[in-house]
């Protein structure tokens, strides 16, 4: 990625923000916490550095959950909607960007799995599952 700016924002559009290249990483983490904290098999993440993270609208609503004894782990999410959105590291060394919080592409894709050993028993690879282009309706 280019430094082109890619905007994100909440599912009630009250909070957006905006991040300029280049991404650190985009993985996919299956840990324990991300599937708590995203209520599915995994997290979609995209690591930058903090000065890259402009908070446009909404930063008020904002709100922080740092689990108790944890090196890194925590969240930010609206407090209008619920929308899991970018959260500095316990470290303040970098931004976790959940990517379903992007409103454009960022023109790059996940590299890797993270804490696969941990992934949902009952995890399937996308590519085996049927495709519906939209809700099937029977």
């Amino acid at each position: 990625m280019d430094n082109k700016s890619i905007s994100g924002s909440c599912l009630c559009g009250d909070i957006t923000f905006q991040f300029t290249g280049p991404i650190k990483v985009f993985q996919y983490c299956h840990c324990s916490r991300c599937q708590k904290v995203t209520g599915s098999t995994h997290a979609a993440n995209i690591i930058i550095d903090p000065d890259q993270l402009t908070w446009l609208s909404g930063e008020e609503l904002l709100e922080r959950y740092e689990l108790p004894n944890t090196k890194h782990f925590a969240t930010t999410f609206c407090k209008k909607c619920g929308t899991r959105l970018p959260w500095l590291t316990q470290s303040a060394k970098a931004v976790v960007i959940p990517a379903g919080s992007l409103d454009e592409d960022p023109k790059v894709k996940p590299i890797h799995n993270i804490f696969y050993a941990d992934k949902a028993p009952w995890y399937e690879n996308v590519e085996d599952l049927i495709k519906y282009q939209a809700l099937p309706i029977k």
